[in-house]
């Protein structure tokens, strides 16, 4: 006997299917070209993915609410989603930057230092601005445990707004007769 799908089993099983997707691209990456991880284009695409899965996830939730869902159960499919994608991705960047190779983050961390710099001189930023920014940021330890529990809830607040837009376009009240 199966069990009935539910708006929330189905955002579980989405945010999980996210979550293997940017921790498979994360250990792609480590396996395959570590400079990977210096790539803007890389976070951008992986911005697109999780925005994607949760509107994907908030459409089937609808589907299986026939049509009609209220605004909370909108942005509740969506915040789920997110929510659980991205800390199965957090995880794996714990357990890849701060057990499993550690030097990966501290060369990664020297890399986004030159990256920066490079990019300040190219806008024509003062050298004096630059050696206090690269000074400001060689401080901070992007890898870290703390960081990354940082930037997950960073993403979490940023894909709550998100949600809530989310929620407003999928919305629909049960007809009235």
């Amino acid at each position: 006997m199966s069990e009935m799908l539910t708006p929330k089993k189905n955002a579980i099983n989405h945010g999980t299917m996210l979550g293997l997707m940017l921790g498979l691209s994360t250990t792609l990456m480590y396996a395959l070209n570590t400079e990977l991880f210096t790539k803007w284009w890389i976070g951008t695409l992986s911005l697109l993915l999780v925005i994607a899965m949760g509107i994907i996830s908030t459409a089937k939730s609808k589907g299986i609410l026939s049509g009609v869902m209220t605004f909370k159960e909108a942005f509740t499919s969506y915040f789920i989603t997110t929510a659980v994608g991205l800390a199965i991705s957090t995880a794996v960047g714990i357990l890849i930057f701060t057990i499993i190779d550690p030097d990966l983050a501290t060369y990664l961390n020297e890399r986004s230092l030159e990256i920066a710099q490079e990019m300040m001189i190219r806008f024509g930023a003062p050298p004096e601005e630059i050696e206090k920014q690269i000074a400001n940021l060689s401080q901070v330890d992007n890898f870290s445990i703390a960081s990354q529990a940082k930037s997950y809830v960073s993403l979490l607040i940023f894909h709550s707004v998100l949600g809530l837009l989310v929620g407003l376009i999928f919305k629909k009240a049960a007809p009235t007769d």
